[in-house]
């Protein structure tokens, strides 16, 4: 049997600032394949994906409040947080990268790839050898580099269980300032409250219901508070109907979803600042998001450090993001053949990874765990 790879607090701080890493690794992807559908189209599918993606800050959140119970100091700034994309995140193989994309049948099978189901056959197959290459995994052991996990779920189980047996060992292991917890006054999503938390009870709720709404432990095709899973929500538009109460996985029996695939800016695919031309009116908007994305990051960075009316900052700065994405996907990126412009998400150094330092889209996939 492999052994935990948690012993104590800061092995516990280590886990939960990857899991950060990790919930915000998604939002890009679920940003840009939004915003690249053209206005007025495809509202089933812009439905399910931004409903998604406003939940993958639900999840980040619950995720800084367990890190802030145990005095942990949650940053969304450091080098590192933001992935250099296409990023690996593995779930349970080694078989797809996360790409920045528009909205197409590669995205939503990467979606699915993303949220599918992912239970270890057992307790000894939930770590596996990272195989032998230089690129690291999104769902790494942050204690050992030499493991990964087999899924999401099961990345969250070894949290879960850590956490249980450090607080059993550590009776003050709960230190953190109250005040610094997001309660649901702060944050309504419609698929799940905030959840504070103060005790190993509610830390432990609080990642179980990540990993229930979508995250890889396959619950169902319902959570526990009777939300479709994220996994389900994106097959929906693999398999073109809605699922009902009842339902068989493979065989939705609801209302069938319109999509139009060609009603979509085609934007280049997880491209860099590198793409755009020197000195363009284009670069600078690329540049201005990035600038723009970084303050996002840093408003809610203030919000888990004992400020948390900062998040209501952030969701104002979030219109921000959505006019910085429509001046890019609207505009042919020249050089590309047609295709268009897109957010890059490399931050500058003021707020995160410095752009200039960060690899090209022809270099080795890099991850953000820390």
């Amino acid at each position: 049997m492999i052994a935990s790879t948690i012993e104590n607090r800061d092995d516990l701080v280590s886990y939960l600032n990857a899991a950060m890493s990790l919930e915000h690794a998604t939002i890009p992807p679920y940003l840009t394949a939004y915003y690249s559908i053209h206005s007025s189209t495809n509202s089933d599918a812009a439905h399910i994906i931004r409903v998604t993606a406003v939940e993958e800050m639900l999840h980040l959140t619950l995720v800084a409040n367990v890190l802030n119970a145990i005095g942990g100091e949650p940053d969304l700034t450091g080098p590192g947080f933001v992935p250099s994309y296409p990023a690996y995140l593995p779930d349970g193989e080694d078989d797809f990268t996360v790409d920045l994309r528009p909205f197409s049948p590669e995205a939503v099978e990467t979606f699915c790839k993303i949220e599918r189901p992912g239970k270890a056959p057992s307790a000894d197959s939930r770590l596996l050898k990272t195989p032998d290459r230089t690129t690291r995994f999104l769902v790494s052991s942050p204690t050992d580099e030499k493991m990964r996990f087999y899924s999401i779920g099961e990345f969250y189980e070894e949290i879960i269980e850590g956490l249980e047996k450090v607080a059993a060992n550590d009776p003050g292991l709960f230190r953190g300032d109250p005040a610094r917890q997001m309660g649901p006054e702060y944050f309504y999503s419609g698929g799940g409250a905030l959840i504070a938390v103060s005790d190993l009870d509610s830390a432990q709720q609080a990642l179980r219901f990540i990993a229930g709404q979508g995250e890889g432990l396959d619950s169902g095709i319902y959570d526990a508070d009777g939300e479709l899973a994220h996994y389900y929500r994106f097959r929906q538009l693999q398999l073109g109907r809605y699922y009902q109460v009842g339902d068989h996985p493979d065989a939705p029996t609801g209302p069938s979803l319109s999509i139009s695939w060609d009603d979509v800016y085609k934007v280049k695919t997880s491209v860099r600042l590198a793409d755009y031309p020197a000195g363009s009116e284009l670069a600078r908007v690329a540049r201005d998001f990035n600038a723009d994305y970084g303050a996002f990051l840093a408003l809610l960075t203030k919000a888990f450090n004992g400020q948390p009316g900062a998040l209501q900052d952030g969701v104002c700065e979030m219109f921000r993001l959505r006019d910085g994405f429509n001046r890019l996907v609207c505009h042919p990126l020249p050089g590309s053949r047609g295709l268009h412009a897109g957010p890059t998400f490399e931050i500058p150094a003021a707020a995160g990874p410095d752009p200039q330092g960060s690899p090209g889209a022809d270099e080795t996939t890099r991850t953000v765990t820390r």
